[in-house]
């Protein structure tokens, strides 16, 4: 059965705040973990109105204080934005608060705006070869190299499987060069997904933390009772997409009926392109289209995120997708 996972951006809806959000987050975490979710994986944003997951370490931290199995990790952290020392820290002291739970995803966009990205950092590398460089580091600070001249306290030692993020074929290399698993963030950037992913299988090389190429997919899933439900619950994520792409980030608004006819034909193209890889509908309607996703992709892993307004309706979702996930393993060819 190929495991699916949770990508949760900690929303923040309109009428809420960032403190109701990361309940939710903790809420949709234990509920993940009844239904055999494998892991749940979080966000750093920043400046965002609409994410409550900036600090993502402190936020996982409040998640994993709430679950017991489920595997808690990022998804990603920025890493250019942090000094490897820093983050080796962090996830080690969550490696020791919770063993064998804590997953680290490393990419190298900024999370923001230049603005923010020079808010955070004081000065912009712009070095191609930094980021290569910075996850080499931080591999270096959980295993202890002396050379360092430095130790990772919590860090040192502690197991941390890092996994390289990306939506272009840079962390494809990346990740098969260092032989590390590689997490396409095909949820909203799907353009570069098969050659990204053919690059990575083709120049994989085994390494300590993995023998063969990984490949772990986002995948929006909006599930229902019906495909009109889902359709409107659907519009949220759909608002907000085109409020990013105009420059104007809000917080996640409430789903409005017919909201795609009253884009112009530039908008709905840009919804269409960068929503390619998800399943809106009845349990039936999600169940067809993940199916000829994963046929498409043979991804060894699904990433579900699924933003909507109402909490409840998105736990509803991912109950519905937990029930395609053990149909589809039940229409499995055995071998």
């Amino acid at each position: 059965m190929i495991p699916f996972s949770v990508l949760d951006l900690s929303s923040i809806v309109e009428g809420s705040n960032a403190g109701r959000a990361l309940a939710n987050s903790r809420d949709l975490a234990r509920h993940a973990e009844a239904l055999g979710f494998k892991r749940f994986w979080m966000a750093e944003h920043h400046g965002m109105s609409g994410i409550a997951s900036a600090a993502t370490a402190v936020a996982l931290a409040h998640v994993a204080e709430g679950t017991s199995t489920i595997r808690i990790g990022a998804g990603g952290i920025m890493l250019p934005n942090h000094s490897p020392l820093v983050i080796a820290e962090q996830f080690g002291t969550l490696a020791a608060l919770h063993p064998g739970r804590i997953d680290l995803g490393l990419g190298r966009a900024p999370g923001s705006d230049q603005r923010v990205a020079q808010a955070i950092r004081r000065n912009l590398d712009t070095d191609a070869n930094q980021f290569p460089r910075d996850v080499v580091e931080l591999q270096a600070y959980f295993a202890g190299d002396p050379r360092l001249g430095i130790q990772a306290v919590p860090g040192i030692g502690e197991d941390v499987p890092l996994y390289i993020l990306g939506s272009s074929l840079f962390g494809a290399q990346l990740a098969a060069a260092l032989g590390l698993p590689y997490a396409f963030a095909s949820h909203f950037a799907p353009g570069d997904m098969d050659e990204a992913i053919a690059l990575y299988r083709r120049n994989f090389t085994p390494s300590e933390q993995l023998a063969k190429p990984y490949v772990i997919l986002g995948f929006n899933i909006f599930a229902a009772d019906n495909d009109e439900e889902a359709e409107l619950l659907a519009s949220s994520m759909q608002q907000a997409f085109v409020a990013i792409r105009t420059g104007v980030p809000r917080k996640l608004p409430p789903p409005l009926p017919g909201y795609r006819d009253t884009l112009p034909p530039q908008a709905q193209a840009m919804l269409d392109h960068v929503l390619q890889a998800s399943a809106v509908g009845s349990p039936e309607t999600v169940r067809r289209q993940v199916a000829a996703f994963l046929e498409r992709t043979r991804a060894d892993e699904l990433i579900v995120t699924c933003q909507m307004f109402d909490h409840e309706a998105r736990k509803r979702s991912f109950s519905i997708a937990a029930e395609v996930r053990e149909t589809l393993a039940a229409d499995a060819p055995v071998c």
